[in-house]
């Protein structure tokens, strides 16, 4: 976000929220646009923590003043996610100072650059490295620690939504059990961005996939387009608990892998298909219960619980850039061979910020919102 003056910056360092003791995140906070800002921005600022829309506004920013180590970017388009929402309700891990300007993520195109940046250039196209950027706005000022390269030849709209989402499901895929071609992995929530990018890559390493949705009055298209993407099953929360999951081990193996976004009895019914040894990773908590696990899938099948959270492992690798460009890599190059694509999406102009954030907000919506900047 926009940089403060020195003593605003040491107020700031260190900072921990009055709820919860965590660390704020160490962007400084926005500014108002001064009259001798000479360029225009405009950024979505939320000033209290609440629901949105109504605590977030459409502003005008001030453009910083570019530095040796800085970059001069103009966003392109900017995704709306859940912890996008949760920072501006002020129940996420970690929080932004206030006053923040929204978004963790987007893709932009450097405009500028300051005489100490190496690994940019005008023109490049640029992603955050991390949570906290502050994304929804048109223009930004941001060291270039804080920007990643991505290459100019996959559509906008995957380069807008490649940092969370399709990192999270790459990681999950890798990082937990060695699968193998004819492998199974079952997720919940699969609709969602995360679940839409575990299809696919799954599908390009022949890994098979058994899909839970909840149900609901469009599910016959829904499962058409999850089918198309690469699903080989697509079952309901309800059918977890039904006989006719059996006939769907007579033709792939049983899981070693089991994906959960929700939380609750949907979770502890998909947990009962998991191979003993096999492995659940929690990634979130859509549903707001608890992860209910019988005592004898401990005892009797040896499963084991996992938790993610691809901020923490961003931190974790902060210093191994290898295994992020490596990470990144690899997404393009499905990007290019057409064997990822973005989640679907609805592109909604800027001004029309209110609406796209009350969609991202109701129920069955399986469509991400991304501000058009």
């Amino acid at each position: 976000m926009q940089r403060a003056g020195a003593a605003a910056a040491r107020v700031l360092r260190g900072a921990r929220t009055p709820r919860t003791g965590t660390p704020r995140t160490g962007i400084p906070p926005v500014r108002a646009r001064s009259a001798s800002a000479g360029l225009p921005c405009q950024g979505l600022v939320y000033e209290r923590h609440g629901e949105p829309p109504a605590v977030v506004l459409l502003k005008d920013l001030e453009v910083p003043k570019l530095g040796d180590s800085d970059v001069h970017v103009k966003m392109l388009a900017a995704p709306i996610n859940p912890a996008d929402v949760n920072m501006i309700q002020g129940t996420y891990a970690i929080l932004s100072p206030l006053p923040a300007v929204g978004g963790n993520e987007g893709v932009g195109e450097v405009l500028e650059v300051g005489s100490r940046v190496t690994a940019l250039e005008p023109g490049d196209w640029v992603i955050p490295a991390d949570a906290g950027l502050g994304t929804w706005r048109t223009r930004g000022v941001f060291p270039e620690e804080l920007l990643l390269k991505v290459p100019r030849d996959i559509p906008v709209l995957c380069a807008a939504t490649l940092s969370v989402n399709p990192c999270t499901a790459l990681r999950m895929l890798t990082d937990f059990e060695t699968l193998a071609p004819g492998d199974s992995v079952i997720q919940n929530a699969a609709n969602s961005g995360v679940g839409q990018a575990v299809i696919q890559i799954a599908r390009a390493s022949g890994i098979k996939t058994i899909n839970v949705v909840r149900d609901r009055p469009d599910l016959p298209q829904l499962v058409e387009r999850l089918m198309a993407l690469g699903a080989d099953h697509v079952v309901t929360e309800e059918m977890l608990r039904k006989p006719e999951m059996k006939d769907i081990f007579k033709s792939i193996p049983k899981p070693r892998l089991a994906l959960n976004c929700v939380g609750g009895k949907s979770t502890t019914e998909m947990l009962r298909h998991l191979q003993p040894k096999g492995t659940m990773v929690t990634y979130g908590g859509m549903a707001k219960q608890p992860v209910m696990v019988p005592v004898s899938a401990f005892i009797f099948r040896d499963v084991r619980l996992r938790g993610f959270w691809m901020t923490q492992w961003r931190k974790d690798h902060a210093r191994d850039q290898q295994s992020v460009a490596a990470m990144m890599d690899t997404l393009c190059q499905l990007i290019r061979r057409g064997q990822l694509t973005a989640p679907a999406c609805t592109e909604v102009p800027l001004h029309d910020y209110k609406a796209a954030l009350e969609a991202t907000m109701k129920p069955f919506v399986s469509s991400k919102q991304i501000l058009l900047l």
